[in-house]
C-alpha cells in the first residue's frame, strides 16, 4: 500500500476483468431459487449522472446481497432507447438518431462497467432495435384482438416545439408545460390510437391495496390519477330536453341553486350562436386553469328533478367536458368551488346538510362539505347523508348509480420518427388494417432531417399494398408509439432477450416474475408504473402470465443534491461520476452514496464525505493486509469473546437492514466492526509489549473471522476492494460467490448488550466529569441484584395500575423491604418508558467482556462485580441495564 492508500484503479480493473473472465454475473436460464432485482432502465443520454449511479448502486448492492444469501439472481440492464431527445439531437447534428443513440449506449455501458455493476450483459436489450420493437407491434395486434385498441378523433395535448402529442401525464404543472421542453401545451383535435386502459380502471385501483411492498405515496398517487368517484347520473330538463349530469353528492340536490355547462358542451355551443355575451366568454374569457371559477349566465333554466324548481343555467369554465358529462348541478352550500362561483355570480346559497337537525350551519361565508343530516330537503329531511344518497337515487326516475374516473384511455400516437411504427396500413377502401403478424416488424425507414414528423417525408416507405384487398394506393400509418409502450413490458424481455418467436419466454417469465425488487425515481409513479401494471394484467388475461402485477416491492430512490438543490446540467451543479471514479475509485463513490442516507431520501453530495469514505477504505485495506495470523499470539479470552460478540451482532443487524434495503445502517455495522478490530489490534499491540518482534496479542482465529465478516458485509456495496481483501485473507474463490455469515445472535439481544456497554461508558465519563477525576486508579462496575431484574420484568409485563402492589407480591422482592418499595416507586413513575434488559448473567458476561474497552479509554484497572461481591452502599445504586459505578483515585 502506498502512502496515499491502495491503488483503486489497479484493483478495480483487476477484479472487473476477473469477473468477466469467470462470467460471474451470468444468470442461468433454469434456476431453483429465483430473485429478480431490477433498476428502471435509463434513457441513453450520453453520460451517467449521480442519480443513475445511486439508483444502480442500490439494485447492485441488493442483488449481490441476495446472491450471498444463496439466491439465483436475475439483475439485467437495458436501454430505453427510443424518444424525442435522440431525434432532436440528430436534427441538431445533422446525423441519425440511431447513431446518436448507440454512441450514447456505448459510453454509458462503459461507465457502468467502471462502476463494477454486476449485470448479466448477455441479457442486455435496447428498445430501438427491430428485434425488440417488433414485439411492441405484436402486442398492439394482440391488444387489438382483445378489443383494447381504438382509433378516434380526440382533443390532444400538442407541444408546438416538440411537434408531437403528449399524454396527460406528460403535461406538467398549473401552467401546463411539456415535460420535455417546458413549452406551453396546446389543444388540437387529431386522429389518434388509444389503448383502452379504462377497461381495467377498477382492477387497477382495487389492486393498489395489494401492493404492500410499494411506498404509500406512490400508491396514493396512482389512486388519485385513476380518480374513481362513485356517484349518480341524473337528468335536469332544459327547454323540455333532458341533460345528464353526474354528482357524487345527490344527497345535496335540494340545495342545487344553479346548473352549469362546460364551454364546449353542445348546448353551450348552440347558445353561443345566438348570444354574443356567451360566445365572447367561450372564445376569450373561459380559463379552466384559472385561479377562480368563472362563467356567464344564459337565458336558459333547468328543472331540478327532486324539487321541480327552475334554476339558472350558466356556462362555466370549471366544468370540463371530459370529466363527468360536461354538466353539473351547482350546490354552493356544500361545495367549495360552487360556493365561490355562486358568491361571484350572486346565486342563492342554501344549507341542506347539517351536523345535526338542531345545528344548521351558516353557509353564507363558507360551504359545509361534510356528510351529515339532511335539512330543508322535504320528505328526506332528517335522513343521514349516506342513506339519503341511496334513497334519492332510487326515487328520482332518471337517476342511477354511476362510477366516474379521472383516468382516460392511453393515447399512444406520437408524430415523430424515433419510435415504434404503429403496424397499421390505411387503405382507401378498407380503412385502417393491421399489418399481418408474418410481416412484422414494420421497420423504420432511413431518417430524413426535416421539421415535423420525418415519417411524413418518407413517401416510398409510406406507400404499400393493403393486406386485405390488395389496393396499391394504401399507405402506412406515420404515427409512432409512445415510448411508455416500450417500458410497459421490457422487464419480461430480459428473461429471454434473444427469443425470436415471441416477446418473452412464458415459462421462464412465470418462474422469475413478478420482479422482487424494483428501484427507480418517484417521477415514474404514475405513467410508467401504471402502464406496466395495465399491460401486465392484459398479458395475464391472454394466458401468458400467471401474475397480474409486475413488481412486488418498489423503492423510489431519493435525489442526489448539491448544496440543497437537485443536480442539474441547466443549473451547473453536477458532479461527474467519472471524475469521482478516477480520483477516489468506484467503491468510494458507491460506499459514500449508500452510507449517506436511506435510499429513499435525498442527500447532499459532499466532497468531504467522499474523502472520509476513501480514508475508511484505506484504513480497512491496511487493517487486512498488515495482519499476519502466524504472528498473532493472543489467547481466546474475554476480550476475544467481546470481539466475536460484536461480529455476531454486526451480522445480525446488517442482515436485517440489507433485507429492507436500509444500506446506511448495515454499512455502519460493518464500519463499526472494523473500528472494534482496530481497537482490538491496538490493545493487543500494547499487551504484546515492545519485545513482541512485530507480533500482536490478538486471538488469530477471532481476528481473522472478524476481518472476513467486515469484508463480506461491505462487499455488496464496495465489491472491488472487498474482492481484493478476500484474496488477501487467503480465501478461495470470489467474495461475490461466498456465503453470507451465519446469524448467531438475536438482534434485540445484541442491541441490549450494546446499549448496556454504551450507557456504562457514558456513566463513567459523567461521574469523572462531575467529580473532577482525571486519572482514576481503578473502576468497579457492579451488576444489579437479581430481585431488581425480576421486579423490572413484572413491571414491563403488568397491565395493573399499581405496579408496586404486583411487585411486592413476590417473596424475594418483598424481603428487600424499603429498598423494594423505593425501586417499585421508581418503576411506577417511569413505567411508560420501561424496556426489557439482559438477564443478570448475560449482563455480567457482557460487561466483563467489555472491560478492556473501559480500561483502554480510562487507563484504569476495571473490575466487574456480581451483586454478592459488591459493597452494599455501591450496590444499592445499581439497576438493570445501568450498573453501579465506583471510581477509585
Amino acid at each position: 500500500m502506498s502512502d496515499d492508500g491502495y491503488d483503486h484503479a489497479t484493483v478495480e480493473r483487476r477484479w472487473q476483468e476477473a469477473w468477466d473472465d469467470a462470467s460471474v454475473y451470468r444468470t442461468p436460464d433454469d434456476v431453483d431459487d429465483p430473485t429478480y432485482v431490477l433498476g428502471m432502465y435509463p434513457y441513453p443520454s450520453g453520460q451517467l449522472h449521480m442519480g443513475h449511479v445511486r439508483n444502480y448502486t442500490i439494485t447492485d448492492a441488493y442483488a449481490r446481497y441476495r446472491r450471498l444469501r444463496g439466491d439465483d439472481v436475475l439483475h439485467p440492464m437495458g436501454w430505453d432507447a427510443f424518444g424525442l431527445p435522440a431525434e432532436n439531437a440528430a436534427k441538431e447534428r445533422d446525423s441519425d438518431p440511431a447513431d446518436w443513440t448507440f454512441d450514447c449506449i456505448d459510453t454509458m455501458r462503459g461507465q457502468m462497467r467502471s462502476m463494477g455493476f454486476g449485470y448479466d450483459w448477455e441479457r442486455e436489450i435496447a428498445t430501438c432495435v427491430p428485434e425488440y420493437y417488433k414485439w411492441n407491434q405484436w402486442l398492439f395486434r394482440r391488444f387489438h384482438e382483445e378489443g383494447l385498441v381504438e382509433q378516434r378523433a380526440a382533443d390532444v395535448n400538442w407541444c408546438p416545439s416538440c411537434e408531437t402529442v403528449l399524454a396527460d401525464e406528460q403535461v406538467e404543472g398549473d401552467a401546463e408545460l411539456c415535460w420535455r421542453c417546458d413549452t406551453p401545451v396546446e389543444q388540437r383535435e387529431l386522429e389518434q390510437w388509444f389503448l383502452k386502459i379504462t377497461e381495467y380502471a377498477d382492477e387497477l385501483v382495487d389492486d393498489i391495496d395489494r401492493l404492500e411492498g410499494w411506498p404509500d405515496s406512490v400508491r396514493q398517487m396512482q389512486r388519485n390519477w385513476i380518480g374513481r368517484q362513485p356517484g349518480a347520473r341524473l337528468e335536469f330538463e332544459i327547454d323540455g330536453e333532458p341533460v345528464e349530469a353526474f354528482t357524487t353528492r345527490i344527497d345535496t340536490i335540494f340545495g342545487a341553486t344553479f346548473f352549469a355547462l362546460a364551454p364546449d358542451h353542445p348546448i353551450s355551443q348552440a347558445v353561443a350562436e345566438e348570444d354574443d355575451e356567451v360566445a365572447h366568454f367561450i372564445e376569450h374569457e373561459a380559463d379552466p386553469d384559472g385561479d377562480e371559477p368563472n362563467g356567464v349566465e344564459t337565458d336558459l333554466t333547468a328543472t331540478n328533478p327532486a324539487t321541480g324548481e327552475e334554476v339558472p343555467v350558466f356556462v362555466a369554465d370549471f366544468v370540463l367536458s371530459d370529466v363527468g358529462t360536461g354538466a353539473l348541478m351547482g350546490v354552493p352550500g356544500h361545495d367549495d368551488r360552487d360556493h365561490a362561483f355562486a358568491t361571484k355570480m350572486g346565486v342563492d346559497i342554501e344549507p341542506v346538510i347539517a351536523p345535526s337537525e338542531d345545528d344548521v350551519p351558516d353557509v353564507s361565508e363558507a360551504a359545509f362539505t361534510d356528510d351529515g343530516v339532511l335539512v330543508n330537503s322535504g320528505d328526506y329531511s332528517g335522513m343521514e347523508s349516506e342513506a339519503a344518497r341511496e334513497q334519492l337515487t332510487a326515487d328520482i326516475e332518471s337517476a342511477d348509480d354511476h362510477v366516474q374516473y379521472r383516468l382516460r384511455d392511453w393515447g399512444i400516437s406520437r408524430q415523430r420518427y424515433w419510435g415504434t411504427p404503429i403496424p397499421v396500413v390505411n387503405c382507401p377502401d378498407c380503412g385502417p388494417v393491421l399489418v399481418p403478424e408474418e410481416d412484422l416488424p414494420v421497420e423504420l425507414p432511413e431518417f430524413v432531417n426535416t421539421t415535423g414528423n420525418p415519417l411524413d417525408e418518407a413517401t416510398e416507405w409510406q406507400h404499400t399494398t393493403c393486406p386485405e384487398c390488395g389496393n396499391e394506393d394504401a399507405h402506412r400509418e406515420t404515427d409512432t408509439m409512445d415510448t411508455f409502450v416500450d417500458s410497459s413490458w421490457y422487464f419480461l424481455r430480459y428473461v429471454a432477450p434473444d427469443l425470436d418467436s415471441a416477446p418473452f419466454d412464458v415459462d421462464r417469465a412465470n418462474d422469475w416474475m413478478p420482479v422482487d425488487q424494483y428501484v427507480g425515481g418517484i417521477e415514474h409513479a404514475v405513467m410508467h408504473l401504471l402502464y406496466s401494471r395495465f399491460v401486465t394484467k392484459v398479458i395475464a388475461d391472454m394466458d401468458m402470465l400467471e401474475h397480474r402485477e409486475p413488481f412486488t416491492n418498489l423503492l423510489a430512490q431519493g435525489m442526489v443534491q448539491l448544496d440543497g438543490e437537485a443536480m442539474s446540467k441547466s443549473k451547473g451543479n453536477t458532479v461527474s461520476p467519472q471524475r469521482i471514479v478516477e480520483e477516489y475509485g468506484a467503491d468510494t463513490a458507491r460506499l459514500f452514496m449508500m452510507e449517506a442516507a436511506q435510499p429513499e431520501r435525498a442527500f447532499d453530495w459532499s466532497d468531504q464525505g467522499v474523502r472520509s469514505t476513501r480514508a475508511f477504505l484505506d484504513r480497512l485495506y491496511e487493517l487486512v493486509t498488515e495482519f499476519d495470523p502466524d504472528e498473532a499470539t493472543g489467547e481466546d479470552d474475554a476480550v476475544a469473546a467481546y470481539v466475536r460478540d460484536e461480529a455476531d451482532a454486526a451480522v445480525a443487524v446488517a442482515t436485517e437492514e440489507y433485507e429492507t434495503l436500509t444500506f446506511n445502517t448495515a454499512l455502519r455495522e460493518a464500519q463499526g466492526l472494523a473500528k472494534t478490530l482496530r481497537q482490538y489490534r491496538e490493545y493487543g499491540d500494547v499487551a504484546a509489549g515492545p519485545s513482541a518482534d512485530g507480533g500482536t496479542s490478538v486471538h488469530p482465529e477471532t481476528f481473522q473471522r472478524g476481518l472476513e465478516t467486515v469484508v463480506t458485509l461491505l462487499s455488496p456495496v464496495a465489491p472491488h476492494v472487498c474482492e481484493e481483501l478476500w484474496s488477501e485473507l487467503g480465501k478461495d474463490g470470489f467474495v461475490v460467490d461466498a456465503e453470507w455469515p451465519a446469524v448467531e445472535v438475536d438482534p434485540d439481544e445484541a442491541a441490549k448488550r450494546r446499549r448496556l456497554v454504551e450507557n456504562t461508558q457514558e456513566d463513567i465519563r459523567d461521574i469523572m466529569g462531575v467529580a473532577g477525576i482525571e486519572d482514576p486508579e481503578a473502576i468497579d462496575i457492579v451488576v444489579t441484584p437479581e430481585w431488581k431484574f425480576r421486579a423490572l420484568e413484572i413491571a414491563v409485563e403488568s397491565d395493573a395500575s399499581n405496579v408496586i402492589g404486583e411487585i411486592m407480591q413476590v417473596d424475594e422482592i418483598r424481603e428487600q423491604g424499603d429498598a423494594a418499595a423505593d425501586y417499585g416507586q421508581d418503576l411506577q413513575a417511569e413505567r411508560e418508558a420501561l424496556v426489557r434488559t439482559l438477564d443478570p448473567d448475560s449482563e455480567f458476561d457482557a460487561l466483563e467482556r467489555a472491560a478492556w474497552l473501559f480500561e483502554r479509554e480510562f487507563d484504569a484497572d476495571v473490575r466487574v462485580l456480581p451483586a454478592d461481591e459488591a459493597d452494599a452502599d455501591v450496590l444499592k445504586r445499581a439497576e438493570p441495564g445501568r450498573p453501579a459505578i465506583d471510581i477509585h483515585e
